[in-house]
């Protein structure tokens, strides 16, 4: 109800369409508050399937992709034949490695999909590639701002490792943009351009000189100690800057109304 007192909303949880995060985002919208993440951005990088169409259709490069629909015994042969094996699976809102598998024989993807076909309808299949990181890119407003080297959990193929009782997570290295190689950076702009000009995390792997685009999160991490290791302050400041841009371009269009 105080929504209304405010300039602007900057949401720091991790986001879902069904969950409050998105009905503050609407509502401050609504009220004309500046919004990072406003609720379009929450709406496509929550949904892996639309993703991976909108890939597809701006031709952001990524691994190749199927999607499986329950009971589809044609689409799922086609995705063995097309994908091979390994293959991850995924559900279409998964997060921080959660609803995402990785399946070494056609008995076990069998398996694996009974299993998360219980929570949706439609999966994302895609072919597995294998890094030693994740590269994870943050753009504000189509920009690269930060870029971090996420690594993956010890004797594991993810960055987080809900397998185990800590529920580890792997090492990270912080680099300036101006060091990340330019396929990465590239396919990165290339993904978040069609989502928006919001703030988003894009993890992309490098494979041969090439990078590509696993998905974009609308509301990536930045801790301390991890994201701003190297601009510091200087990363909040940015963020800052680019709310107070938005708030004096809104003043700017009602006065000239």
């Amino acid at each position: 109800m105080r929504l209304p007192e405010f300039d602007a909303l900057f949401i720091r949880e991790t986001t879902a369409i069904d969950h409050h995060t998105y009905r503050f985002a609407k509502k401050a919208e609504a009220e004309g508050l500046v919004v990072l993440d406003d609720p379009t951005s929450i709406l496509r990088c929550t949904n892996k399937i639309y993703l991976a169409d909108l890939f597809a259709t701006h031709r952001v490069p990524a691994p190749r992709t199927s999607i499986l629909r329950r009971g589809d015994e044609t689409g799922l042969q086609k995705a063995l034949a097309e994908l091979g094996l390994p293959m991850v699976i995924k559900i279409p809102d998964g997060s921080f490695s959660r609803g995402v598998v990785k399946v070494h024989s056609e008995e076990e993807l069998r398996d694996k999909i009974g299993e998360l076909f219980a929570e949706s309808s439609l999966l994302l299949a895609q072919e597995f590639l294998y890094t030693e990181f994740d590269w994870r890119i943050g753009v504000l407003n189509n920009k690269p701002l930060y870029a971090c080297r996420y690594y993956m959990a010890k004797n594991h193929w993810q960055i987080y490792n809900h397998g185990n009782k800590k529920n580890s997570s792997g090492a990270f290295t912080t680099l300036p943009t101006f060091e990340v190689p330019r396929a990465v950076l590239q396919a990165a702009l290339k993904a978040t351009k069609p989502i928006g000009n919001g703030f988003y995390g894009v993890d992309v792997k490098e494979s041969a000189g090439k990078g590509y685009v696993i998905e974009v999160n609308d509301n990536p991490s930045i801790d301390s100690g991890v994201e701003d290791k190297y601009l510091g302050r200087e990363l909040y400041r940015l963020i800052l800057q680019e709310f107070a841009r938005r708030l004096d371009a809104r003043r700017a269009g009602h006065q000239h109304e």
